[in-house]
């Protein structure tokens, strides 16, 4: 694998849970730049400004004789209100994914980051890259929408999918349950969905790795951490990582806790594909809760 080290970058959803850990890693690769734009400095619903932005900063990398890359990490994410806001969803996980591609190709590469919703959550094995997709909700319609609109878009672009993906920025599941368990509050959680919990500090490494790389990139990737569990087991960990009794918490179904939008019961993505490439090899699910929960207050 080769890397280039006259590289620019630009991190979209920079202020959001994955964009926080994405512009940590970057800080480390001496010599290369970066732009980082959260939702107030590149509103993803507004075509001519994505456009406008992307063009701009293509000009900066050409001047500057620097290979560009682009690394979204924005999305749509409130799942549940999504199914009464889908207009504003397709935009900013459907189109404006494809307005990025349409910009970048032949131009520059695209790593744009997707999720296990874009299956229906049925299977017993885990999903391969090429699996038919079937969304069952909202999110999962406008983010195989925006994956479809990469493709179409024809330039050196990969969807990552993932899924399950917690960190220190931000709210996510660890960090609720790391909260109850320092509190010493019972919980009840959900055992019938099962994933693969994804450390964003990893992830983001992996999702620069595969930026960084020259030459052509698979189209479509998985990439979560190694192992699966339930949501109810991966309360537990939380709790005894942070020497809570783990019986606190308890098992539930999800037909006990209806939400608007339906949940994947089955998140397992198969991530044969990303080895394949020769991309850093995911580490298991219950040593990056370890190292996770060690290295960021989890309150």
């Amino acid at each position: 694998m080769s890397v280039t080290a006259a590289t620019t970058w630009l991190v979209t959803g920079a202020r959001g849970q994955l964009g926080g850990d994405l512009l940590a890693v970057l800080a480390g690769r001496a010599g290369d730049d970066v732009t980082a734009l959260g939702r107030a400095e590149l509103d993803l619903t507004d075509e001519g400004r994505v456009r406008d932005v992307v063009r701009d900063w293509l000009a900066g990398a050409r001047r500057q004789g620097r290979r560009p890359v682009v690394l979204n990490a924005a999305a749509y994410t409130a799942v549940d209100a999504a199914e009464t806001d889908e207009a504003t969803a397709l935009l900013v996980n459907g189109s404006a994914p494809g307005w990025l591609a349409e910009e970048l190709a032949g131009h520059g590469r695209l790593v744009h980051v997707s999720t296990d919703y874009v299956f229906d959550g049925t299977a017993t094995e885990p999903y391969p890259v090429d699996a038919p997709v079937a969304p069952r909700s909202v999110y999962g319609r406008t983010k195989a929408a925006g994956e479809r609109a990469v493709a179409a878009a024809g330039g050196d672009a990969t969807v990552v999918r993932t899924a399950w993906v917690y960190g220190a920025h931000g709210a996510n599941f660890v960090r609720t349950m790391a909260g109850r368990a320092l509190d010493g509050a019972p919980v009840s959680v959900v055992d019938d969905q099962v994933g693969s919990p994804t450390w964003a500090a990893d992830l983001a490494a992996g999702l620069v790795a595969l930026g960084a790389r020259t030459g052509p990139v698979p189209p479509v990737l998985h990439r979560t951490d190694a192992g699966a569990v339930s949501w109810y087991g991966l309360a537990r960990a939380v709790y005894e990582e942070l020497g809570a009794d783990p019986a606190l918490v308890t098992p539930t179904t999800t037909a006990a806790f209806p939400r608007p939008a339906p949940r994947p019961a089955w998140s397992v993505l198969d991530g044969s594909a990303w080895l394949a490439a020769g991309l850093p090899a995911p580490r298991p699910w219950r040593t990056t809760l370890h190292l996770a929960l060690r290295e960021w207050p989890p309150r």
